[in-house]
């Protein structure tokens, strides 16, 4: 796919997508969002950077661990993403944190300008992961570290044939390479490739708890990487799309709701 293409996709996707994303996603992220920063061992008064930010999941616990008189530069390809975070942050009084629409492949700040560089879950969505490794190489200080998490394997992930779902019924793919990094060691090698040194990496294992097909169906249509396409769904396409996925993940049903596998893989690079 174009990678502009790929970027109009993804940002005004998750504009559609932001008011749900919480909803649907906090706790079944949240496994990989902690070891992310675990891994990252922020310290007091560092300077952070986080890409793809989404709605501050990952930033505001940060700002928090770093302190007054640290600071996070938090930013996400959607506006509404954006504006979510910061008029979050305004109603929390956070003053540590500053939320801007940016892409991830081009930021906009200078080079080594921060200790830390995060992205939790968000490589998977940009057109070259790599050049945004390379971004975020290029924006830590000597001695700096990023630390990044992406989807597992696809057939360690039990919600894997959402995008065939949609794919079939629009005329181009929406995440065409949305496992790639979650495959072997590709992320780890994708860090090497950007410059990064001493990369290690975690697997983890993961479920994903709904309690209805309701809750199912949102967050694999109307909360995540899809919700663009879903949206200019017809009610009958939808309806249709809902019952194929539900099929596709009946085998982890439990009772009326579903305990669907996930793998997660966070890794961590120096400069």
């Amino acid at each position: 796919m174009e990678g502009a293409l790929q970027r109009r996709i993804q940002r005004y996707g998750w504009d559609k997508a932001a008011i749900y994303y919480e909803d649907f996603w906090q706790q079944q992220l949240k496994p990989a969002q902690d070891k992310l920063l675990e891994m990252a061992r922020l310290q007091a008064g560092e300077k952070l950077i986080d890409i793809a930010c989404g709605t501050g999941l990952v930033s505001f616990p940060a700002a928090e661990k770093l302190g007054a008189n640290g600071f996070v530069l938090a930013t996400d390809i959607s506006d509404s993403m954006i504006k979510i975070c910061t008029e979050a942050a305004k109603e929390r009084k956070i003053g540590n944190i500053q939320f801007r629409r940016m892409d991830a492949e081009e930021l906009d700040v200078p080079n080594e300008e921060y200790d830390v560089a995060l992205c939790a879950l968000g490589l998977m969505y940009v057109p070259d992961p790599i050049k945004a490794l390379k971004e975020m190489y290029r924006v830590i200080k000597p001695g700096g570290r990023a630390v990044a998490a992406v989807w597992g394997q696809r057939d360690h992930c039990g919600w894997a044939e959402i995008f065939e779902i949609v794919d079939k019924r629009v005329t181009s793919e929406v995440c065409p390479m949305f496992f790639h990094l979650g495959n072997r060691d590709i992320l780890k090698r994708s860090f090497e490739a950007a410059g990064f040194s001493n990369v290690n990496f975690e697997k983890l294992n993961t479920i994903l708890n709904y309690n209805s097909d309701e809750d199912a169906c949102g967050a694999a249509f109307a909360g995540g990487p899809v919700a663009l396409a879903y949206h200019k769904f017809s009610d009958q396409i939808k309806n249709e799309a809902h019952i194929e996925y539900l099929d596709s993940i009946k085998s982890f049903k439990n009772g009326k709701g579903y305990e669907v596998p996930g793998e997660f893989v966070v890794a961590i690079g120096y400069k």
